[in-house]
């Protein structure tokens, strides 16, 4: 552990998952990529995909349930904050890159085949990853996802821009508060957000919106009543239009950012009912 106060963040929000969680470290041409792997080793495979900034530690408190069947595989994701390190493989230029990151990951973990769970940014990349390589996905799950069935709301960019263009602890806090008005998240992994808008190496890919009407994959889509990113009703709607086959719920209560975190047992129960 280096001290600095991520890491120190970053230790203590670990520090909540339930005992037996491995640390695994999987190499790829893109570099060394953190996973935190919790459940049966028999279980079917479960891959979860953080929002931004949120690192693969954000399902604490989905782990302990979800862990009972599933073998839980939470990726701090490639060009975010984390313990995934960029600086000794390929440069990450593109989304396609992502994809073939995803490719390495998978099979540096031995799964030809999983169950894909992602959260905003995550939900964005899961959709990409289930359409350019289907064979690999079992069913897809979405949690309150950006640039996939709808862009994002100009009132949420216009909060967002001061620290998307000059990161600081204090903006990012200011940002996250006003996003998560009404819910209590984590106050450990409030910390930990804050401080990874500013963490050194952060680069995210953005991407088109994805194709979602191609997707052959069973999707269930989990929405954030009050949500500030999109509008959840609008999102609906689409999602129930577009997917070919797909089950959408608005989760009451919940902003966009306090997701995973708040109401896990709800969330929890949506997602095992879907993965069977």
């Amino acid at each position: 552990m280096s001290g600095t106060a991520f890491d120190l963040a970053y230790d203590e929000l670990r520090s909540l998952w339930p005992d037996g969680t491995e640390e695994r470290d999987i190499s790829t041409p893109y570099g060394r990529t953190r996973v935190h792997v919790y459940g049966p080793a028999d279980g079917p495979s479960l891959v979860l995909l953080h929002g931004g900034s949120a690192t693969g530690l954000v399902w604490f408190a989905n782990a302990p349930a979800l862990g009972r069947r599933y073998r839980i595989h939470a990726v701090d994701l490639l060009g975010d904050a984390g313990r995934t390190g960029r600086s000794d493989g390929r440069p990450l230029k593109t989304a396609d890159d992502l994809t073939a990151w995803l490719d390495a990951l998978l099979d540096g973990l031995g799964l030809g085949r999983t169950h894909l769970c992602g959260h905003s940014y995550g939900a964005w990349l899961a959709v990409r990853y289930a359409l350019h390589a289907p064979d690999r996905v079992d069913r897809l799950a979405l949690i309150d996802p950006t640039q996939v069935f709808a862009g994002f709301r100009p009132g949420y960019l216009l909060r967002a821009l001061p620290h998307l263009l000059r990161p600081s602890r204090a903006r990012a806090s200011a940002f996250l508060a006003w996003e998560t008005a009404g819910t209590r998240p984590n106050e450990t992994w409030q910390r930990l957000y804050a401080l990874a808008a500013s963490a050194p190496g952060r680069k995210l890919i953005a991407g088109r919106r994805t194709r979602v009407a191609d997707l052959r994959t069973p999707v269930l889509v989990l929405l954030a009543e009050h949500s500030r990113a999109h509008h959840s009703g609008k999102v609906a709607d689409r999602a129930r239009q577009t997917l070919f086959q797909g089950t959408v719920v608005v989760l009451p209560g919940a902003t966009h950012h306090s997701l995973p975190l708040t109401a896990p047992q709800q969330l929890n129960e949506h997602l095992a009912t879907f993965l069977g």
